[in-house]
């Protein structure tokens, strides 16, 4: 029985080689069906035979309690982007400026999520997500259900690999269309869908889905060349994307994203752009990597897709400040993947600039490939029945009147009772950059604000009294609602500069919360230096400064301080203490380029915590740049302005003061 055990093991592994791998297969469905079905009925009957590149693995059926963190033994590093032919030819430029005569190998950018799989002697032991570069979730016992990943390879080797997860066009389709009779929440798109699966807890779940992987780095390769490395990935038994080209000069590469920016549309899965690199290994070791991404390779980025739609109507909704912000309402449409149905407007000036019109055909996109943006109306189709949009004089909420903003550009509603800016200021001060009470977002704020269970932050920190009430409501059970009080419990933990972010002191935003509370350490510190008007700090001048001062001047303000006081709210900077370091004490900076030793996080830290003031933008107030390698324009605007600049050398002498 073994030897036949081991002959079925054989034939199966093969077939699934010709038919993924190669494209190529030599069974009929029925024959490999008979083979599987023998094959389960010799491990029911004979258990101890069962082995761990069995094809019964991919059946499905395991459940998790958790994902389990797992280190990268090599980190997956993200790419650098490329968004024209101009930026294409300087990527090519830097790499001559080392190498003569590079090749690249281009390969389609696959739309999904990258993977991480690791091979003992040829078995299949782990399976990780990307996560944080560094630090990824377990995602095995799903990742074994996708029958393209070889559950064992053509050689018994150890194997670390990296590929991309995606969900098929068709399939995609089918999964929509079966959530679509069920009355389920359907997908917005292929990428969301394959994440969506990969990340459940049940790996039948994952294997209803009928997943799909391509393979493209191994980042130990025993090779000298990419492109054949890439062939070994194949003979091994991984799938590797068949459109993958050896190019000889930066030429060949532009036309071949000029061929699948034609053609993308024609292929059975989603590409988001095409991944250029550099083909010879040991050019990539001399090259490098920056903090965050190899020197020796790049991410084309497709330009934004542009579709066309019908503008129904323009309608306003209410901010938490009382902005009033105009929204266009369109017929549905698909957008690099997703459906649109509305976007901002912003003000009425930025309706009269495109002189949009409520029936007009319009254009769209998604500005940075994720916010809906309206680029114009398409004047030639207009009917002559289209309408003129007038800003309201009142709001839509509440009727008040309403006044001009400050600057003339917007309109407000001053009314602080208005229910929209009351929710919108409880949504938030609840979000992830505010307060993070997980379990409370603007559809759950919205449904207790109507309910008369939250009317006001105070009211929040009182929900745990009405625990049993809650666990009543539709849609809510035991768990869910302990979930939401535990976070709820756990913010009265977090920095002052949460706490400031989130009670919405009118101009502070996340960046001078964080100055406000490095520096005075507590709300107290803070009020009363306000009041004294002696707040001086460089990035808070005399608007932000009269701004600070009357939210404390008021009384309701002052009552809601001492309330969450009372609460046990901290009220206390408890992050990393400044350093006076005077080569930053109050100076802006500014970095541009890539840093060798430190990411963008890193050095917007660093810079905090030695007194320096964090900028994104070169002026004439500029103190210092900081460049690193490929700086750019900013870099041109600091020669130009005559501003200090440091070279990361200069960086790290400064630091030790």
């Amino acid at each position: 029985m073994k030897e036949r055990y081991n002959e079925l093991l054989q034939l199966i592994n093969n077939a699934n080689h010709e038919y993924y791998v190669l494209d190529n297969p030599s069974v009929t469905d029925n024959v490999w069906d008979n083979w599987i079905n023998e094959l389960l009925e010799i491990e029911k009957n004979y258990p101890e035979l069962k082995t761990a590149d069995s094809p019964s693995q991919r059946v499905g059926g395991e459940v998790i309690s958790e994902f389990e963190k797992v280190y990268h033994e090599t980190p997956m590093m993200s790419l650098s982007n490329v968004f024209n032919e101009e930026e294409i030819i300087l990527f090519d430029e830097r790499i001559k400026k080392e190498f003569k005569n590079p090749k690249y190998v281009c390969e389609l950018k696959i739309d999904g999520l990258s993977v991480s799989l690791l091979y003992k002697e040829g078995i299949l032991k782990s399976a990780a997500t990307r996560g944080n570069g560094i630090v990824g979730e377990n995602i095995t016992h799903n990742v074994k259900t996708i029958k393209s990943i070889p559950l064992k390879l053509k050689d018994h080797i150890d194997l670390d690999v990296r590929g991309e997860i995606f969900m098929p066009k068709d399939i995609f389709i089918k999964l929509n269309k079966k959530r679509a009779e069920k009355k389920e929440p359907l997908f917005q798109n292929p990428r969301n869908a394959a994440a969506g699966s990969i990340r459940q807890l049940d790996s039948k779940i994952a294997k209803s889905r009928n997943l799909d992987a391509f393979f493209y780095h191994n980042p130990n390769p025993k090779l000298n060349s990419h492109y054949e490395t890439l062939k070994e990935l194949k003979s091994l038994g991984l799938v590797v994307n068949p459109h993958i080209e050896l190019l000889n000069n930066i030429n060949e590469v532009i036309a071949y994203i000029n061929k699948w920016t034609l053609k993308r549309n024609d292929l059975p899965y989603e590409i988001d752009g095409i991944v250029i690199k550099l083909d010879d290994i040991n050019m990539q070791k001399e090259l490098g990597y920056t903090a965050k991404s190899p020197k020796w390779a790049t991410a084309y980025k497709f330009p934004p897709e542009e579709v066309e739609t019908k503008l129904r109507n323009i309608v306003c909704t209410v901010g938490r400040t009382g902005l009033i912000t105009p929204n266009a309402i369109f017929d549905p449409v698909k957008v690099m993947g997703s459906t649109i149905r509305r976007a901002t407007l912003h003000n009425e000036s930025y309706i009269r600039e495109r002189d949009l019109k409520i029936g007009d055909y319009i254009l769209i996109r998604k500005a940075g490939d994720v916010i809906p943006e309206v680029i114009s109306a398409i004047k030639e189709k207009r009917s002559g029945n289209e309408q003129e949009f007038i800003m309201p004089t009142k709001c839509p909420i509440c009727n008040h009147e309403l006044i001009k903003s400050s600057s003339l550009i917007d309109l407000i509603c001053p009314n602080k009772l208005c229910d929209a800016r009351n929710i919108e200021g409880l949504i938030h001060y609840a979000s992830k950059q505010a307060m993070n009470i997980e379990g409370l977002g603007e559809r759950i704020i919205e449904q207790f604000y109507n309910q008369g269970i939250i009317r006001n932050i105070i009211d929040i920190y009182h929900l745990k009294d009405q625990k049993e009430e809650l666990i009543k409501l539709e849609g809510f059970g035991e768990k869910s609602i302990q979930n939401l009080l535990s976070s709820i419990e756990n913010s009265k933990n977090n920095s002052l500069e949460k706490l400031l972010f989130a009670i919405g002191i009118k101009g502070i935003g996340e960046k001078t919360a964080k100055i406000l509370a490095k520096k005075y350490f507590s709300i107290d510190n803070i009020i009363k230096e306000a009041l004294s008007d002696n707040i001086k700090l460089p990035d808070i001048g005399p608007i932000l400064n009269e701004s600070i001062k009357n939210y404390f001047l008021n009384d309701d303000n002052i009552k809601l301080i001492n309330t969450l006081k009372e609460l046990d709210v901290n009220m206390n900077y408890i992050g990393d203490k400044i350093t006076e370091n005077e080569n930053f004490l109050n100076k802006k900076i500014v970095v541009t380029g890539a840093l060798n030793n430190y990411n963008r996080n890193e050095i917007q830290n660093i810079i905090e915590l030695n007194g320096g003031l964090w900028s994104t933008s070169v002026s004439k107030n500029t103190d210092i740049v900081i460049v690193g390698e490929d700086a750019g324009l900013k870099y041109q605007k600091a020669l130009d302005l005559n501003i200090e600049i440091w070279d990361e050398k200069t960086l790290e002498e400064k630091l030790k003061g």
